[in-house]
Order: C-alpha cells, then sequence, then structure tokens
C-alpha cells in the first residue's frame, strides 16, 4: 500500500508540476503579445515604429502565402462543389447549390484554411528566425544595449501579418468560390444565375466581416506562438528545429480551438441571414 501511495504521489507531484510549467508559459506568451501590441501602438502613434521593416516582413508573409493559398482555395473548391452538388440533387434542391458551398467556404473554410496557411508558412519562417537568432545570442545582444526583442522584431511582425492576413483569407474565399462555380456550372448541369443567386440570398457582409476577423485573430495567434517559441530556443539546431515544429503544432491547434469558440460567440449573438 505504502509503494502505491508512493507512486500515486508522484502522478500527482508530476502532473502539478506540468500545469505549473503550463501556466507560466502561458503567462510568458501573453505578456509578450501584449508587450508587443503596446509597443506597436505606441511607436505608430508617435511616429517611431518601423515601417521599413514591417514592409519587409509583409512582403515576405504575401510572398511565401500567396502561391500556396491558390493552390490550396482551388481543390478545396472542387472537393466542396463536388459533395455540396451530389447532395443537392439527390435532395432536389440544385438551386441551393451555389448558397450551400460557397457559404461553407466563406463562413469556415477560407479562414480555416488561412490559419493553416500562415502557421505553415509564416509561423514557421518567424520561428526559424527567431529561434536562430536566439542560438547564436543576437536576442541577448540586443538586450543587453537596452533593445526590446518585442519592439524591435516582433511589433513589426504583428503589423504585418495583420494586413497579409485578411488579404490571405479574401483570395481563398474569390478563388474557392470561383472554383465551385465552375465545377457546379460546367459539370454538375448548374444555373450560372441560381449559384449567384442563392449565394447572394443567403451571404452577406456579416459573413465576409467574420471571416477576415478570424484570419486576423489566427494570424495574431500564429505571430505571437511563433515568436515566443523562437525566443526560448535552447540548444543549437536541434532547438531551432524543435521550435519551429512546436510552433506549427501549437498555432495550427490554437487557431482551430479559437474558431470554435468564436463560430459559437457569433451563433449566439449574431443574427444568420436566411433569404
Amino acid at each position: 500500500m505504502a509503494v502505491a501511495d508512493l507512486g500515486v504521489s508522484r502522478q500527482v507531484e508530476r502532473a502539478g508540476a506540468f500545469t505549473a510549467a503550463s501556466i507560466r508559459t502561458l503567462g510568458r506568451l501573453l505578456e509578450l503579445t501584449c508587450t508587443a501590441f503596446a509597443y506597436l501602438i505606441r511607436d505608430v502613434v508617435t511616429g517611431k515604429f518601423s515601417w521599413r521593416e514591417m514592409y519587409a516582413q509583409t512582403t515576405f508573409f504575401a510572398g511565401v502565402s500567396a502561391v500556396p493559398a491558390a493552390l490550396v482555395a482551388i481543390p478545396f473548391g472542387v472537393i466542396v462543389s463536388v459533395q455540396i452538388g451530389s447532395l443537392t440533387q439527390q435532395i432536389g434542391a440544385s438551386s441551393m447549390a451555389g448558397a450551400a458551398s460557397a457559404l461553407g467556404i466563406l463562413r469556415q473554410g477560407a479562414p480555416v484554411a488561412a490559419a493553416l496557411l500562415i502557421g505553415g508558412a509564416v509561423g514557421s519562417a518567424i520561428a526559424a528566425d527567431l529561434g536562430a537568432r536566439t542560438v547564436r545570442e543576437e536576442i541577448d545582444a540586443l538586450r543587453t544595449m537596452g533593445i526590446d526583442p518585442a519592439r524591435r522584431i516582433i511589433a513589426p511582425r504583428m503589423l504585418a501579418v495583420i494586413v497579409v492576413a485578411p488579404l490571405i483569407c479574401i483570395e481563398i474565399i474569390a478563388m474557392g468560390v470561383a472554383t465551385g462555380y465552375f465545377i457546379n456550372v460546367a459539370f454538375q448541369g448548374g444555373a450560372a444565375g441560381s449559384y449567384i443567386g442563392s449565394f447572394g440570398q443567403f451571404a452577406g457582409l456579416t459573413d465576409l466581416w467574420a471571416a477576415i476577423f478570424k484570419a486576423e485573430l489566427f494570424g495574431i495567434v500564429v505571430v505571437a506562438i511563433a515568436a515566443h517559441r523562437g525566443l526560448e530556443a535552447k540548444g543549437g539546431p536541434r532547438g531551432v528545429a524543435d521550435a519551429v515544429n512546436a510552433a506549427v503544432v501549437l498555432s495550427v491547434v490554437s487557431s482551430f480551438v479559437l474558431n470554435l469558440v468564436v463560430t459559437q460567440i457569433m451563433s449566439m449573438f449574431v443574427d444568420t441571414k436566411v433569404g
């Protein structure tokens, strides 16, 4: 009995230590995010913001995300259109194919796809960059000179992703809806007017703004997690690789959880247009 009790107590201690470490990590992440936003707002207001760095990061983020976004949106639109078109034909509601498939892309597909792209392309790049700087002690050198990395490095990337995320989301929406339209009209015998008309009846600006808001939120989460993991990288190249892997996985999982929460909140407080 004594040995069993000792084993249980050790398991409890390990669980408690893991929980405490997770809470401390979350606290450091929130502190880093709030600090970066505070610097961002203050520097923009006072005219001290590093616009050159922000512009460089914006062009880089857009460059690594634009083409993958199109390549993801096209097959995604094909899959959604084929499945929804087949279902609507079976139940005799072919005229609603546009509303069902396009709304699926607009409300859920595009923000989630944007989160995956930003997490995989942008998040990995940020984590690798900051991780490499951390293991080379460049971050420590900045702190020694009185330069906060949250101000010099993270804040410009925050603003850059705020600019790029909605553009990626809109690109995915446009490509996905256009692909669904083409598949429905060219291969499923759908009418062009009914596809566009049903989509226009059920979709509104609220859905577009909600998708953009989700993309913005996911982008900020990705940058915050990637920067945090990069700044805490240890152990040389292996530590950088571990930081990149953790940043991508955590940012994608966090984006999915946030998508669930935001969708549920919107379904409770935002009226859905039903034609």
